[in-house]
């Protein structure tokens, strides 16, 4: 399923099929999809993020409507590329989501400056700070699944790492 080099040297083909990204926030949390050619990611919906357990079911819900190849979830990193305790706390959501939406693969992408980024956007399309709220995590997870998608056609592999199911 990884994007691996074929005899060769060219790259292996863009793997075919929905995603669905998350973009993990403590009140709220961005989902987005895309089309199964992986050109364009649009909003899906904000989950609230407070009551974990009912967020995962939420999120597994839409898994299984919207049927992906893989879930990809924003890592926040630092602009250095370090982890900090934001990052732990995703890492240990994705995991949790992973054991939920089996055997579905998730995985974890880079997601500096997708927030920063989703709210100047909205801001210069003219929505209000507190209307926006709700639409920026999921302007988020739209910018951070083109990234991921973007990714996968520029190396030919899956993008970011693999979440491993531990039972």
């Amino acid at each position: 399923m990884s994007g691996r080099r074929r005899e060769g040297g060219e790259k292996a083909p863009f793997r075919r099929g929905v995603r669905v990204a998350i973009d993990v926030g403590d009140a709220r949390i961005g989902v987005a999809s895309c089309d199964p050619d992986g050109i364009l990611a649009t909003p899906v919906e904000t989950v609230p993020g407070r009551d974990v357990p009912a967020a995962v079911r939420r999120l597994a819900a839409i898994v299984t409507e919207y049927e992906p190849v893989e879930v990809v979830i924003g890592l926040p990193r630092s602009l250095n590329g370090g982890e900090g305790p934001a990052a732990a706390k995703v890492r240990g959501f994705a995991q949790h989501v992973a054991k939920v939406i089996s055997p579905v693969p998730v995985r974890l992408v880079d997601e500096r400056m997708s927030t920063v980024t989703a709210a100047q956007g909205l801001r210069a399309s003219g929505v209000k700070a507190k209307k926006g709220r709700s639409v920026v995590d999921q302007a988020a997870a739209v910018i951070i699944l083109q990234s991921a998608l973007e990714t996968e056609r520029v190396s030919g592999k899956a993008p970011g790492e693999s979440v491993e199911v531990v039972i």
